[in-house]
């Protein structure tokens, strides 16, 4: 069975994204944060402001078993529904966190507002988590967001939700860190069409089990420095676990077989 404790899952939600009013700014982000531990992704999606659709989509991610970062839709407003539909996926009503509703007491004081005000009692719809949430505290603005059955729901603001991603990390997750060893070799092909390589990919993985090639093509073009690109494909292998012992076997052997087709290699570093 494929050893699953160093992925993790990300969800982004929001319209905005979606539509394009706002750039990304969360996968690259993400990425970087796990690889950095020795993590990695297992998939992402992108889901808009959609009650329903994030009802089915996150009863299929509480189903999958991997700790998942969620960003987006824990707001007050109509349009937020992350919240909601995090409680739906779980068959559990909403009820009011006490810490998470002492915080933003604290954050309306500090404006010197009153705690009776609309204001406040629509600021407070943001501490009503599914029943059974844990706080996940915000260093921004002290107005926490929440984790269930490991899924951690941030802000979509990015100045919000990274630093709380990290504080997860480090808080729940340290023991997973750089556990699970990972390796790759790959080269620039020239001269050969995609279809050629395919065969030695097959012959790889059914030659070295747990080790997976990929090949990723390049079409002849122009540059932003007006430099001639030719046509080229970046092909390599990959493994993670005890398969990393093969790695270099393998990697002789396509190196051999690549060169036996009449292929021309450049290194890719």
């Amino acid at each position: 069975m494929k050893n699953r404790q160093h992925l993790f899952n990300l969800i982004i939600i929001g319209d905005e994204i979606l539509h394009g009013s706002r750039t990304d700014k969360h996968f690259a982000f993400f990425k970087s944060l796990l690889e950095t531990r020795g993590l990695k992704f297992n998939q992402v999606q992108y889901l808009p402001d959609d009650f329903a659709l994030l009802v089915t989509q996150l009863q299929r991610s509480f189903s999958d078993g991997l700790p998942t970062f969620v960003t987006g839709g824990i707001g007050a407003t109509p349009d937020d529904h992350t919240r909601q539909a995090a409680a739906a996926a779980l068959g559990v009503p909403l009820v009011r966190h006490p810490q998470a509703a002492a915080n933003i007491d604290s954050v309306t004081l500090g404006r010197g507002e009153s705690l009776g005000s609309a204001e406040h009692a629509n600021r407070l719809r943001m501490a009503d988590f599914p029943e059974g949430a844990d706080i996940v505290p915000n260093p921004f603005n002290n107005i926490a967001a929440f984790s269930i059955r490991e899924h951690y729901f941030f802000p979509g603001f990015p100045v919000m939700a990274h630093p709380m991603a990290e504080w997860v990390l480090d808080t729940y997750y340290a023991v997973r860190f750089n556990q699970v060893e990972s390796s790759s070799r790959s080269v620039y092909v020239f001269g050969q069409p995609e279809s050629r390589l395919t065969p030695l990919m097959e012959y790889i993985e059914q030659t070295y089990p747990g080790v997976r090639s990929y090949s990723l093509p390049t079409v002849a073009r122009t540059d932003d420095e007006g430099q001639r690109v030719h046509s080229h494909i970046d092909f390599g292998i990959k493994a993670e676990g005890a398969a990393c012992a093969l790695l270099d076997t393998a990697w002789a052997d396509v190196v051999q077989r690549l060169q036996d087709l009449g292929a021309e290699l450049k290194d890719t570093v």
